[in-house]
């Protein structure tokens, strides 16, 4: 489990280079509010939008998520708790008016990085209209 890297994984910097090449400039790795212990992959203080790049083994994905086959109840309780963490965190930040984007590694880092980028630009021209969550 050592090998696994927290950031600067290949979806991460591929999504920071995309959304770099469209003129966004971001912080990486921080705290979007200081009272809890969570940090966003990428975070837009000016605009409140913080990025989540979801791997698809950690977090559950839908379509790319297999059930492990040995310590199966660990794995089970493991990404059941992940998914609950990442919902109380995506509730703790939309309570704080911030919007919260979701990625998953196998998307496009393109497409995403537009999606994010139209998000941040919307919310920087209309800072009390707009969509509060995304994923």
């Amino acid at each position: 489990m050592r090998a696994n890297k927290g950031r600067d994984t290949k979806p991460e910097l591929a999504l920071r280079s995309a959304i770099h090449k469209l003129g966004l400039r971001y912080r990486v790795g921080v705290r979007p509010l200081t009272t809890i212990r969570r940090t966003a992959d990428l975070v837009f203080p000016r605009a409140k939008v913080a990025v989540f790049l979801d791997g698809c083994f950690w977090h559950g994905c839908p379509d790319h998520h297999r059930p492990a086959k040995i310590n199966s109840d660990f794995w089970t309780n493991k990404l059941a708790g992940n998914k609950a963490r990442d919902a109380e965190t995506d509730s703790l930040l939309i309570a704080e008016r911030w919007m919260v984007i979701r990625v998953w590694e196998h998307e496009e880092p393109v497409e995403a990085a537009q999606r994010v980028a139209q998000a941040v630009r919307g919310r920087i021209a209309r800072p009390d209209q707009g969509e509060i969550h995304a994923s």
